[in-house]
């Protein structure tokens, strides 16, 4: 199934499909496909950013990422971070805010 339309959350497709609409979903499927990663977490911090800059009255504005990935071994913090950015450039581009970024390399985790 085209991926595009699935992003519409039209009621009666699938679950597995409809959730892809969820930024929290596009950004760990991302930073999968980006990195070698060992663990993803995303967490939607929207609702402690309310009233803030950049939140959205609908959230999905404001996340903390976790991720181990080999990928990371030999990268300085700012290397990392801006591995991740650049992985995200479109939900940025799309209206994503802030992240608060914890990137390991297994070992240091």
């Amino acid at each position: 199934m085209d991926m595009r339309i699935a992003r519409l959350g039209i009621p009666h497709f699938p679950n597995y499909i409809r959730d892809m609409s969820r930024r929290a979903d596009r950004i760990a499927a991302a930073l999968r496909s980006t990195f070698e990663a060992a663990e993803v977490q995303v967490v939607d911090d929207s609702h402690r950013h309310v009233g803030h800059a950049g939140a959205a009255p609908g959230g999905e504005t404001h996340y903390t990422v976790r991720i181990v990935s080999p990928s990371f071994a030999g990268m300085s913090r700012v290397a990392r971070s801006r591995a991740v950015y650049a992985a995200l450039s479109a939900e940025f581009a799309g209206g994503m805010h802030a992240l608060a970024l914890e990137l390991k390399a297994p070992g240091e985790a």
